[in-house]
């Protein structure tokens, strides 16, 4: 049975292809466009991204799949033009809009144009730590049983005499998975009044 899993795997595959081997997977991306009813696609720059916006989507009790909206990885702000003439105006037809880190805003203005995005100071991780606190998020590494690692990871020199949000950012990053962990950890917590601006306005049009 085809869910919006497979939308997404479809489109990952198809903006792969090649120029000769784009045929099939745009096609089976645009079969199960009309399938699903997909509508809007929220382009992020990773699956951390994604995890956070499906934490949220949860705590507000709604479904985006079944609202039509696909939450896409894209592999990095630079591919975001790629995916934007496939599933846009000029491809698909589907409304677009993103989350993006402020340093890779270039790449979403030229790759979206005239459609909505909103973009995060530094980046996600960054937002969510200030709106949690630096006291909370690392109460929350206790309770996840990472307080040995981040122990470790702060004794080392490089990350001496850095800013302890800083260094909690760097921290999500050193393990794989660990971002995309954090991603769902860090919205869970959140007071239903502090979610960070850009993922607050992202929701509003979605």
């Amino acid at each position: 049975m085809a869910d919006m899993r497979s939308f997404r795997e479809a489109v990952i595959g198809w903006a792969a292809a090649g120029p000769d081997d784009a045929e099939r997977p745009r096609e089976a991306a645009r079969e199960l466009a009309g399938r699903l009813s997909v509508q809007a696609v929220v382009l992020l720059e990773g699956p951390s991204d994604v995890a956070a916006v499906d934490a949220l989507a949860v705590r507000r009790g709604r479904d985006l799949a079944a609202e039509g909206v696909c939450v896409l990885p894209i592999g990095g702000a630079m591919a975001v033009g790629r995916f934007a003439r496939l599933l846009g105006p000029s491809g698909l037809g589907l409304r677009l809009t993103g989350l993006c880190d402020e340093r890779e805003s270039p790449y979403y203005a030229r790759g979206l144009e005239r459609q909505r995005f909103f973009v995060c100071a530094a980046d996600l991780e960054d937002e969510l730590i200030r709106a949690l606190g630096v006291e909370r998020v690392a109460e929350l590494v206790r309770a996840e049983g990472d307080e040995r690692a981040l122990r470790t990871f702060l004794r080392q020199p490089a990350q001496q005499g850095r800013p302890e949000q800083q260094r909690l950012r760097r921290f999500f990053g050193t393990k794989k998975g660990r971002k995309i962990h954090y991603g769902r950890v860090l919205v869970d917590a959140l007071d239903a009044d502090r979610v960070p601006a850009p993922l607050e306005d992202l929701f509003a049009v979605l």
